[in-house]
């Protein structure tokens, strides 16, 4: 194993006596102290780190340390390591104070060093931390296993693996400390910080006893590391679940878009009397609004207030039932929510506005937008998103373009590429091509696949094929096997009657042997007692979907009959004009809406569609609010669409 001290040579430490205290004074001989002597100097410690853990600043440090010294306790190591502990707490930093300090003590026992490590790892100065190490070690003595724990963790957060595979060696050389829970635990800890999760792994299955800290590092990992399979087989074997560990299992599905497992995994956790805390509750908020049901969101509102986290106290948990309930549809109750918050701050104004933003309202975004700034609450990078977005989904230009020069002018947030996006989007949809364009070329940042994503887009709604042409070239570097990119470059050339470079788009397509991937068209609708049912494009699997066909050809002739003509054009197959016109009647939203008439749901109809949609369908939404009377609600993966008697809340311009 290469040694610690060979590792890092930087003499950062300066003092001389830290270096060299132990070996010089290791050889001498103590003084014998009487035990009745003993007992008074033991008292006289005991009132001294008392009074050391009362001290709220440096110059109460200081008092107490001239203390320490007319007492001559200044030697004892267990006091200098209290005090040298308390430096850290009250951010006095540890190279000034703390190593003068340290350096007086002529037998610094490990407890010290370990106290000096720790002050140097909370300044951030890992090096430093393992040259006391290295010190100690020199002197012959033994490290703790506080020492160890603290070292690893500094490894942790710097993701230094290579050291923290020598504090691994170091601590199996030693002895005994392979036994030792706190300090295996800390070790499994490091590598999984480091992203070794098999050499976590390993050391999870080697331990002699493990207590829940080790089960669930072990849980979290899995579900950062996306094998949330993993996971729920560590904690189906677990033999004592805790809170932290079932929050673990909630947010972990969360985190890998899995809204339906972690809305289980929480109603096991309350039927096993688990208290719940406001990290659980957000999570199973961020669950209900991947999800869009809003009948979770009225059960997991109660659940919360019934949990003491009352969203007119608790603003991390408004803010995220205002988020949740912007995505459910239900943008009343989330005005609801933020009017009855007591304390309001920027990420619960940010995510008011960001769901105004995603339901069109662009208006209301804007009002709320200034009266944050008249409340002095100072707007984040998040808040402008939402701001941007708006005017984006509202075609506001000039608004738009007044926020963004806002951000570094007035508030001196630098634009992120998201930022860019939204106003390349926002250009774009408004026809202005050219300064679109300009703009990408004057960003700080290199372009990526949504900014030319949003030109291309825009080309083809505008006709400009050669525009379209440049977006795509971009395009085809970046994501060489996405065919929407030639389908899209495609579709501008067929708008600007280009017919041979259709068919050279065609061929192309063909040639690569580019097919239609990532996620199908997917639509959900909640149905008879509460059961979300999916339904895919093209697909016939439904178990009702002979009575949802005649439901579908029936609205299909009453919207007919008031106006509505088939948009083939959406359909990107080259077939024929009929075959395309099947196509578009399986498209997976209209099948949901032809579920919910089934079924007689009340109400809003709400359907959630994980991809955007189509231009037919957005028309036949329009005609078929008319015809049955009722509003349908549209969550796409941009925004929301409310359509109602025959128009559409986005105004055609999404």
């Amino acid at each position: 194993m290469v040694s610690l001290s060979k590792k890092l040579t930087a003499p950062i430490i300066k003092s001389s006596t830290l270096i060299s205290t132990v070996a010089k004074f290791r050889d001498e001989q103590l003084p014998f102290i009487p035990f009745s002597q003993l007992q008074k100097i033991k008292q006289l410690e005991s009132q001294v780190v008392s009074t050391l853990e009362d001290c709220r600043s440096p110059s109460q440090i200081k008092q107490t340390h001239a203390y320490i010294i007319r007492k001559c306790l200044h030697q004892s190591s267990y006091i200098i390591a209290k005090l040298v502990r308390m430096l850290s707490k009250l951010n006095v930093s540890t190279r000034s104070y703390g190593v003068s300090v340290f350096s007086e003590v002529r037998y610094p026992n490990a407890f010290l060093y370990t106290a000096l490590i720790r002050g140097y790892l909370v300044d951030g100065m890992l090096n430093e931390s393992v040259l006391v190490y290295n010190s100690m070690r020199g002197g012959g003595l033994i490290p703790l296993s506080f020492t160890f724990a603290a070292l690893l963790k500094g490894a942790a957060s710097e993701s230094n693996a290579d050291l923290g595979l020598q504090l691994h060696g170091e601590s199996v050389k030693l002895g005994g400390f392979g036994a030792d829970l706190f300090v295996v635990n800390a070790l499994m800890d490091m590598y999984l910080k480091c992203g070794l999760l098999d050499c976590g792994r390993k050391l999870f299955d080697e331990m002699p006893e493990r207590d829940l800290i080790s089960w669930t590092s072990l849980i979290d990992a899995y579900s950062k590391a996306g094998e949330m399979n993993c996971a729920a087989e560590l904690f189906r074997i677990m033999p004592v679940k805790d809170m932290v560990a079932w929050t673990a299992m909630v947010t972990g599905f969360v985190q890998n878009a899995k809204p339906r497992e972690a809305l289980e995994c929480f109603e096991r956790m309350q039927s096993a009397g688990v208290q719940t805390d406001e990290v659980t509750l957000v999570g199973v908020i961020n669950a209900c609004a991947q999800l869009g049901a809003d009948k979770y969101a009225i059960w997991v509102r109660n659940v919360a207030e019934s949990s003491g986290f009352s969203p007119a106290n608790d603003v991390h948990v408004g803010s995220a039932l205002i988020d949740m309930y912007s995505k459910c549809g239900c943008l009343e109750e989330a005005y609801d929510v933020f009017e009855c918050m007591q304390k309001r701050n920027v990420y619960s104004y940010s995510s008011m506005i960001l769901g105004f933003a995603m339901h069109g309202s662009a208006s209301s975004a804007i009002e709320l937008f200034e009266e944050m700034v008249q409340m002095n609450v100072k707007p984040n990078a998040v808040t402008f998103l939402g701001v941007l977005t708006a005017c984006s989904h509202g075609g506001l230009l000039e608004q738009g373009q007044s926020f963004f020069e806002q951000m570094e002018k007035a508030y001196s947030i630098s634009p992120s590429v998201d930022h860019y996006n939204c106003m390349v989007d926002l250009l774009g949809r408004t026809g202005r091509l050219e300064e679109a364009q300009k703009l990408i070329r004057t960003m700080p940042m290199e372009p990526n696949a949504g900014i030319w994503g949003a030109l291309l887009a825009a080309s083809r709604v505008h006709g400009d094929s050669e525009i379209a042409e440049v977006a795509a070239q971009h395009l085809f570097k970046l994501e060489p096997a996405n065919i929407g990119n030639y389908i899209l470059l495609r579709d501008a050339y067929a708008k600007a009657g280009r017919w041979e470079d259709v068919l050279r788009v065609r061929k192309k397509i063909r040639v690569k042997g580019l097919r239609k991937n990532g996620a199908a068209a997917c639509s959900w609708v909640e149905g008879e007692k509460g059961v979300t049912h999916e339904f895919y494009a093209g697909d016939s699997t439904h178990p009702r979907n002979e009575e949802v066909k005649e439901v579908l050809e029936k609205l299909m002739e009453r919207v007919r009959g008031d106006g509505y003509e088939a948009q083939v054009s959406a359909v990107v197959y080259d077939v024929e004009e009929e075959e395309k016109r099947r196509i578009l009647m399986k498209h997976s939203e209209k099948q949901a809406l032809a579920y919910a008439l089934l079924v007689g749901s009340e109400g809003a109809i709400r359907i959630v569609k994980n991809l955007r949609i189509c231009e037919d369908c957005h028309m036949f939404m329009c005609g078929a609010s008319r015809v049955i009377g009722r509003e349908i609600i549209v969550r796409d993966n941009l925004r929301f669409h409310h359509f109602r008697d025959g128009s559409c809340s986005c105004s055609n311009f999404w």
